[in-house]
């Protein structure tokens, strides 16, 4: 039979085990070390605790286009504003900020889609073929944008490709453009194609909107076909014709 350790013979064995990383000693019932989880180490005696990293919290488009747009005050204010936002990602890809065309103030204002290839060239919105079809369909009622008449677009950047915007672009862009109405000051708003009527309206379909009166933001608000359908669709310029005739009789009703 082995001999018992002595307290000096114990003591120098506990000391080893110690420096060789036990923390533990020996327990009355098994412990299953699988079933506890990950723990993490506890800090040394003494030891001050390492600092939780703070994760900064990201921005919300959408709070960050309603707080810039709200804090416009004027047209170019706004422009500036849209200009100075960097949380659309189809503003990297653009050429140009396609803000506003036409008369700030008048009475009945345009509102587009998105910007096509012409449009991001030029930064105006209704340029190029479509642009002298729309000319020539507001002349037809005695309006123009040299005169009566201010244009913008859904969208101030021409998405790749043309794609449609996703639901989140179209969300932080919509604040800018509420407020761009807010300031223009129209007594009409004239949506032409769907987009337009999805942004304003919160509609699609607009073969089913197209010609019927609506509110929105305080204004009366006309969605129309877009003068690129009317390019694909010939036929269509009858309904595009009815529609200019009630704007005219809106606006002769206003006066």
């Amino acid at each position: 039979m082995e001999s018992e350790l002595d307290y000096w013979s114990a003591k120098a064995l506990l000391e080893w085990q110690v420096e060789l990383g036990a923390t533990e000693a020996m327990l009355d019932a098994p412990v299953d070390r699988y079933g506890l989880g990950e723990q993490k180490p506890k800090p040394a005696r003494g030891a001050a605790a390492a600092p939780v990293p703070v994760v900064p919290k990201e921005a919300d488009p959408v709070a960050e286009a309603q707080k810039a747009a709200q804090a416009a005050q004027a047209l170019p204010s706004l422009r500036a504003a849209m200009e100075a936002f960097e949380h659309c990602e189809l503003k990297p890809g653009a050429r140009n900020l396609v803000f506003a065309d036409g008369q700030a103030g008048a009475r009945v204002m345009v509102i587009g889609g998105a910007p096509g290839r012409d449009e991001d060239l030029e930064g105006r919105p209704f340029v190029g073929a479509s642009g002298r079809l729309l000319d020539n369909m507001l002349a037809a009622i005695d309006l123009s944008r040299e005169k009566n008449v201010y244009i913008t677009t859904v969208l101030p950047w021409r998405p790749p490709q043309n794609r449609d915007p996703s639901p989140a672009e179209l969300a932080m862009l919509v604040p800018f453009l509420e407020r761009h109405v807010a300031l223009a000051q129209p007594d009409i708003l004239v949506v032409m194609g769907d987009l337009a009527c999805q942004a304003v309206l919160g509609k699609r379909g607009l073969s089913r909107l197209r010609g019927q009166w609506d509110q929105v933001w305080g204004k009366p608000v006309l969605p129309m076909l877009h003068p690129e359908d009317l390019m694909r669709q010939p036929q269509a310029k009858r309904q595009a014709w009815a529609d200019l005739l009630a704007l005219r009789a809106r606006l002769n009703a206003q006066n």
